[in-house]
C-alpha cells in the first residue's frame, strides 16, 4: 500500500510540473539537413532542405515545414516537422516532429527507406 501511494504521489508531482525540467529558448532554422538510408543497397545521402521546401530521396517526397533547435546550438537537439509521402502513390508515410537526438522516438516506418534529422540550417 505504501509503495502504491508513494508512486502515485511521485507521478502526480511529475505531472504537475514539480519534477519537470525547465525548457530553454528555441530558435527556428532556415532549413534542415536530413540523412537518408536506402536499406536495399546500403547507401546513405545527406539531404538539405529549406523550410517550406521539398526534396526527393529514392521514392520518398520529403517536405520540411520547419526546423527548431536550442538557442545557440543548431546541431544539439534539433527537431523538424516533416511530411513524407510515397512519390508513386501519394500516400502519406510520416507526418510529425522528428528529433535529431532521438530518431527512434518518432521514426519513419518504411521497409526500404530510413530518414532522420541531423541538424538545422541557420544560414
Amino acid at each position: 500500500m505504501r509503495r502504491g501511494c508513494a508512486g502515485l504521489i511521485l507521478a502526480f508531482g511529475l505531472a504537475t510540473g514539480a519534477g519537470a525540467q525547465q525548457v530553454g529558448e528555441v530558435e527556428q532554422g532556415t532549413g534542415a539537413v536530413l540523412r537518408g538510408l536506402d536499406k536495399v543497397n546500403a547507401s546513405t545521402a545527406d539531404v538539405a532542405i529549406a523550410s517550406g521546401a521539398s526534396a526527393e530521396f529514392g521514392r520518398l517526397h520529403i517536405r520540411l515545414k520547419e526546423c527548431r533547435y536550442p538557442a545557440g546550438d543548431a546541431a544539439g537537439d534539433a527537431y523538424a516537422f516533416l511530411i513524407i509521402t510515397d512519390a508513386m502513390s501519394g500516400e502519406t508515410l510520416f507526418s510529425g516532429w522528428m528529433l535529431a537526438s532521438s530518431p527512434a522516438l518518432n521514426p519513419l516506418e518504411h521497409p526500404r527507406y530510413d530518414i532522420w534529422v541531423l541538424r538545422c540550417k541557420t544560414e
